[in-house]
């Protein structure tokens, strides 16, 4: 007998569904412990969980027989994923079941504002009949700048033009290739998305990156009449900027329905007329909860059953099936892909690898598989692996081109990555010393060897005397150490670049200061962990 605990609550249809399978049982106790979860669990081959369980490492120090995890929902991070994926537990989401509900309550939120829906309502509650007061203004021929184009953002690009709205779309990563077939003018520009539209909403995933995306600067590009809507993640839009310009009246109005913290301990948006908040409602339709429910009990049965895997964000690992060469090149690529994706700002517009050397006589798609999950991950919620990945990067128009050279070029083997961007043109190449020690050793032309772990600083600046020290002394001012550096030069063009490893992070405050200084051209704050 199969037996699946449901600790959140589910959709009766997905429990239904499990029920109906032969030879499977759907437990529910909701509301359970962690201590009862940690305790029960290895009685059950599957959990269903929403975003009120935690399955913590807690939970799974003694699994049992669990098999799969399956959150009913996007976000896993209420999931310690590398704690399943060490005890060889699979964990799965349902991505595409809350799309058109996101995307309905996003346009929702864009006509309360636009015909003072909520405030005429109220207005009239109380007594008065002021028509002449919330006169609103029609969607019509208005332009929609929609700042992310996964399948939130693609769903309400196409509701949108059903109103007949010109839609201006960007995306950080890179565009669906048939956007423009849909009607999308694509801009590689965010600034254009600022300037020109009538209203903007945003549908990216929160991460260092996008945090605060959308701030004071950005809203001083934007017309008065703006209006802002974020059904994503609370934080994408600067909270701190927009409230104030909404206060000043800065802008004509936002729309949230998700905040920096949930529930918000402050209320300061819900005393503003010219903004409407909602509860997280995004997700919060009958269709989208039974769709979820019923796609999170199919994908763990089949699971459990030995079927098909989908939507697994921890695919077992493949590295011991892999020579120990492709295993460590995998390790490599991995790294040089996430270094890309910081130091290669702007939507991707192609990418290339190549292998050179004896690795290039191997089979090494897992080696490029882990290659584009590097660098990827960063914009999307879901962890990425080697089953998700070449999906998503499809769904974007991403395709990576792949050549062998059995030729060896200065080193016994080599892998080496080209991303082109609407910014810029970057390319890294590393190598695998004494099988075992992973190398970056050279960047744009730049000769350097530098090892690809923890916080690297990348600066690309003018080659003069003083850099190092400069740098170095900055650096420890606010307490910062240096494990690592390495130096390359193009002494023709007066031109060097700097990677320096640190022993932590540096703050906000450090890296304005960096960038300050008069010899740095561009500067990277890289993870490579």
């Amino acid at each position: 007998m199969i037996k699946v605990l449901i600790t959140d609550k589910l959709a009766q249809e997905g429990i239904d569904l499990i029920n109906a399978a032969p030879g499977a049982e759907a437990v529910v106790k909701i509301g359970i412990s962690e201590d009862e979860l940690a305790r029960i669990i290895r009685d059950y081959d599957g959990l269903i969980v929403r975003s009120e369980t935690k399955v913590t490492a807690k939970v799974l120090v003694n699994p049992g027989r669990l098999k799969g995890v399956a959150r009913a929902g996007v976000g896993v991070d209420n999931i310690d994923v590398p704690a399943a994926t060490r005890k060889g537990i699979l964990v799965m989401n349902t991505p595409g079941g809350n799309t058109l509900s996101a995307a309905e309550h996003t346009m929702a939120l864009m006509l309360a504002m636009s015909r003072n829906v909520v405030q005429a309502c109220c207005s009239l509650k109380s007594g008065a009949w002021d028509r002449k007061k919330y006169t609103g203004n029609q969607l019509n021929n208005k332009t929609l700048g929609v700042i992310g184009l996964g399948r939130i953002g693609m769903a309400v690009a196409g509701m949108a033009r059903g109103f007949n709205m010109n839609i201006l779309g960007f995306d950080p990563l890179a565009a669906p290739k048939n956007a423009e077939q849909l009607g999308i003018e694509v801009t590689d520009k965010i600034e254009r998305i600022f300037r020109e539209s009538d209203f903007i909403t945003v549908h990216v995933p929160r991460n260092p990156t996008t945090l605060n995306m959308v701030g004071k600067e950005q809203i001083a590009m934007m017309k008065p009449t703006v209006r802002l809507i974020n059904c994503a993640r609370g934080g994408i839009i600067g909270e701190d900027a927009l409230f104030e310009a909404l206060a000043a009246k800065r802008i004509a109005g936002a729309a949230l329905d998700v905040f920096s913290e949930e529930p918000p301990k402050d209320l300061r948006f819900a005393k503003l007329d010219n903004c409407i908040v909602t509860p997280h409602l995004g997700a919060s339709t009958e269709e989208a909860q039974v769709e979820v429910a019923v796609e999170a009990a199919e994908i763990l049965l089949d699971a459990i059953k030995g079927g098909p895997i989908r939507n697994a964000v921890n695919a077992p690992s493949t590295a011991g099936a892999m020579p120990p060469a492709v295993s460590k090149y995998a390790d490599l690529a991995r790294r040089v892909g996430k270094l890309l994706s910081m130091i290669a700002p702007g939507t991707i517009k192609g990418v290339q690898v190549q292998y050179r050397g004896s690795i290039a006589e191997m089979d090494v798609q897992p080696a490029t598989l882990n290659f584009a999950v590097g660098l990827l991950q960063r914009h999307f919620d879901m962890p990425l692996n080697l089953v998700n990945t070449p999906v998503l990067a499809k769904e974007r128009g991403i395709s990576i081109d792949e050549t062998k050279n059995t030729e060896a070029r200065d080193v016994a083997s080599s892998f080496s990555a080209t991303v082109a961007t609407s910014e810029v043109q970057r390319t890294v190449r590393g190598s695998v010393f004494g099988e075992t020690l992973l190398r970056i050793i050279e960047i744009d032309g730049f000769h350097i060897e530098m090892t690809p772990q923890g916080t690297v600083l990348v600066i690309f600046n003018d080659d003069r005397p003083g850099v190092i020290g400069a740098v170095g002394t900055l650096l420890g001012r606010h307490g910062i150490n240096i494990a690592t550096m390495g130096v390359g030069q193009k002494p023709d063009l007066q031109k060097a670049i700097l990677a320096v490893s640190l022993d932590k992070t540096p703050d906000a405050d450090t890296i304005a200061e960096l960038r300050k200084l008069d010899f740095v051209n561009e500067l990277y704050v890289c993870g490579l962990d």
